[in-house]
């Protein structure tokens, strides 16, 4: 709902200058860099006119993550602004939305079902590998296509018949599992016998007669419905249909609500929704007629629930829940949704419901106020909804929608209304008439009753000419449908008044503009500007005298015009900026800068300050941000303990850029030794390993005690590989391993060893002890 609000302020933009964001977003830009306190007020202000406007710039979409593309896609925002004010211009965005969703919400406009959706339909239900994760899901696709209309949908049959058939045919399904494969077997029409459907009728009415819960009954009478619907050859009718409506209505509280089961305290909204599409069923299976006192009962009970319903002020009714139960919060939107279903399906049972039709179009306007939702689940209650509300016996919603809210004078834009049902479809023959027109913060409109021509083609009502006495600027418009047919007004709902805010553009024409310098009251020299123009200004001042600017604004129509923003800025050549607002006086726009009293302000700096005039204004098609000129300043010199300019801000983009390449010059090796000393140390290294050959060498090593048994000669091979893989490992690790491999690779090896050397030196026990013996 939050997000159709913005509509209007974007469409007004849409069709205005350019300038109107751009001129903003700079003084913005400027203002920020800025850290004078007697201006941190100001700089708010154009905090939240700069986010409006960044808001504006382009036609807002209804999800908020769609919103955060389009703030952060704005082409006049740069990105050295987004670094050094990305924050002041994201609060003003925030304040702006909620400024304008409490200003506006209560004429908000309302559309039926788009393209988006069908858009968002194909994209949230997304198959992968040719199915839905569960059956319950592939209903939700597929009813979602079917309402929407959707043809070229994904092709998802096969498999999903073939989970469709398994589940039905398993003994271990349950009714919650058969209520959802029956749901897609009606929309897919698999092939299922005659025999399987009586078997699981049987199932379900057995399950009927066991159900302990709220649930047990809504997924095994569902399921019997499912069954009727698409077989008229199996027995689904409930004998004991009496009895079975008394032991649900036993779990309805006195407000409305329903529990989920008789050892559950807690009351749901939601499980009042299920209850009621559930007794529907129950009535539409009885084999017997249902005591009529106990369906007006049922109906007493749907009025208390609507008793509890909730309404926001653009006229919107939804249903909350405050119950937790293990499958977790049911919000308002599963709520509302539940609830609709069960209304409208009880309807279909009953003659009558008395049920407000301002309630039930309201119930239409929170669904339709939700846009393009995120998620799957969302979106199928949203269409879900919908759907039932469009074909229900209560009262069909008409929604009064407004193609776009700006109207252009200087286009000629005719004002266009259309009228559908919420899916889109052709409204009955009607008429509409504009009952009254509001002016921005004004509470009384100007009563006219003027019938907009109807173009058949286009299916559009359209105003020929806007109303005497509208100019440009921002109003609210009190449309009323009425029926041609009177018999209709039973069928359909109206709502009564339809409010829309509409925004009148046009050019606003600049007279009169000069700029003068004065000395005390006598004009020194005075020059006429040409706005919005080229100027080119040279004017020079000291401290006691005054620069004068003024100007008139008169709106096509001729009357005084007064914009959001009108601001004068003088720069001097450091940077230093200093920002006036343009007071208005009567129907002039005038302001007086007095260098006297500004020479502390203006840091006693003296020299040449560039001269711009920004005039802007949603409504002002030629909102302008204006250089005029110089003016060169002769003020004193300052004091000694005059305050001090402020630090310029610095270009981001040196800031963040690219640094200077880093040249880094390693340290000079030192100086090593002679060669042949090196040479002469690794011939001292390897003097201990020839001394340990010529040992062995004088010792008579032999392989004499190598044993020859298959199974000791494999060990005391693996023994000496283990010795010879150690020696590698100290050269890998001389070469190119490091500590921690080399301990762990060790650490393994020297297991090994344990194990192999162990049997081998026992076997070389064994044979010594057998010669001794010997």
């Amino acid at each position: 709902m939050r997000y159709m609000i913005i509509l209007s302020v974007a469409d007004l933009i849409v069709k205005s200058n350019i300038a109107n964001s751009q001129l903003f977003s700079s003084y913005l830009t400027s203002m920020l860099s800025k850290q004078h306190s007697g201006r941190r007020l100001f700089t708010v202000a154009l905090t939240l006119s700069a986010g409006a406007l960044t808001i504006s710039r382009f036609r807002i979409s209804s999800t908020a993550d769609q919103i955060r593309k389009i703030l952060f896609r704005s082409q006049f925002i740069e990105f050295d602004q987004l670094i050094e004010f990305g924050m002041a211009i994201k609060v003003g965005i925030v304040v702006v939305l909620l400024a304008v969703a409490s200003i506006c919400e209560a004429v908000a406009i309302f559309h039926p079902i788009s393209e988006s959706h069908l858009s968002a339909a194909l994209e949230l239900f997304s198959p992968v590998a040719g199915s839905f994760s569960s059956l319950e899901e592939a209903y939700e696709a597929l009813r979602t296509f079917e309402v929407l209309g959707i043809e070229k949908k994904p092709d998802i049959k096969d498999d999903t018949c073939n989970s469709v058939v398994d589940t039905l045919s398993s003994m271990s399904s349950n009714s919650r599992d058969l209520y959802h494969a029956l749901q897609v077997n009606g929309l897919l029409k698999c092939k299922t016998s005659k025999d399987a459907l009586t078997g699981i009728t049987s199932r379900l009415k057995d399950a009927v007669k066991d159900a302990t819960s709220l649930l047990d009954y809504y997924h095994s009478i569902g399921g019997l419905l499912l069954i009727k619907d698409q077989s008229s050859e199996v027995d689904v009718l409930l004998k004991n249909a009496d009895g079975i409506l008394r032991s649900i209505k036993a779990l309805s509280q006195s407000d409305g609500r329903w529990r989920y089961s008789a050892n559950n305290p807690e009351s749901s909204t939601y499980a009042a929704g299920l209850a009621f599409e559930t007794l529907s069923g129950v009535i539409q299976l009885a084999a017997s007629t249902i005591d009529e006192n106990l369906i007006g009962t049922l109906k007493k009970d749907i009025v208390k629930l609507f008793d509890s319903i909730e309404k926001y002020d653009d006229g919107s009714y939804y249903f909350d829940d405050k119950h937790i139960d293990s499958s977790g919060h049911q919000g308002p939107l599963s709520a509302t949704a539940a609830v609709v279903r069960g209304l409208t399906t009880f309807a279909s049972t009953s003659e009558s419901l008395n049920i407000p039709e301002d309630k039930i179009l309201g119930l239409a306007r929170f669904f339709l106020g939700i846009g393009v939702p995120g998620n799957s689940k969302d979106l199928y209650y949203q269409i879900d909804s919908l759907s039932h509300l469009e074909n229900n016996r209560v009262s069909v919603p008409l929604i009064l929608s407004i193609p776009a809210t700006v109207l252009s004078l200087t286009s000629k834009d005719k004002f266009k209304v259309k009228v559908n049902t919420v899916l889109g479809s052709i409204a009955p023959p009607l008429s509409v008439k504009l009952m009254q027109v509001f002016s921005s913060g004004s509470k009384d409109g100007s009563v006219l009753k003027q019938e907009l021509h109807f173009d058949p083609k286009e299916a559009i009502h359209m105003l020929d000419a806007l109303p005497e006495g509208v100019d440009i600027g921002e109003y609210v418009f009190a449309f009323e449908i009425v029926l041609s047919d009177p018999e209709h007004k039973r069928k359909f709902a109206t709502g009564g008044r339809t409010k829309v805010p509409v925004h009148v553009t046009g050019v606003v024409k600049v007279d009169d503009a000069k700029v003068a310098v004065l000395e005390g009251d006598i004009v020194e020299s005075e020059k006429k500007l040409d706005l919005p123009g080229k100027n080119d200004l040279a004017l020079s001042a000291n401290h006691l005298q005054k620069l004068h600017l003024s100007f008139l604004l008169t709106t096509p129509f001729g009357k005084p015009f007064k914009p959001h923003q009108a601001l004068l800025k003088l720069r001097h050549e450091t940077g230093v900026e200093h920002i006036f607002v343009v007071e208005n006086s009567g129907r002039h726009f005038e302001t007086t800068l007095d260098f006297l009293g500004l020479v502390d302000k203006f840091f006693y700096l003296s020299g040449q300050y560039d001269i711009e005039l920004t005039v802007g204004d949603a409504v002002m098609e030629n909102s302008f941000l204006q250089p005029l000129g110089s003016i060169e300043l002769d003020l004193p010199k300052a004091p000694e303990k005059a305050t001090q300019p402020p630090p310029q801000a610095v270009n981001p983009y040196l800031r963040y850029g690219p640094k200077a390449e880093i040249a880094h010059i390693f340290r000079a090796p030192e100086k090593r030794p002679p060669q042949e000393v090196s040479f002469a140390f690794l011939g001292l290294v390897l003097v201990p390993f020839l001394a340990f050959l010529v040992g062995l060498l004088r010792l008579g090593v032999n392989l004499k005690n190598f044993p020859t048994s298959t199974i000791p000669a494999a060990f005391a091979i693996l023994f000496h590989s283990g010795i010879a893989a150690v020696l590698l490992l100290y050269v890998l690790f001389w070469l190119k391993l490091d500590l921690f491999t080399t301990l762990k690779t060790l650490g393994l090896i020297g297991i090994f060893l344990m194990f192999v050397g162990h049997r081998t030196l026992s076997h070389l026990a064994s044979a010594s002890a057998k010669l001794k013996s010997a």
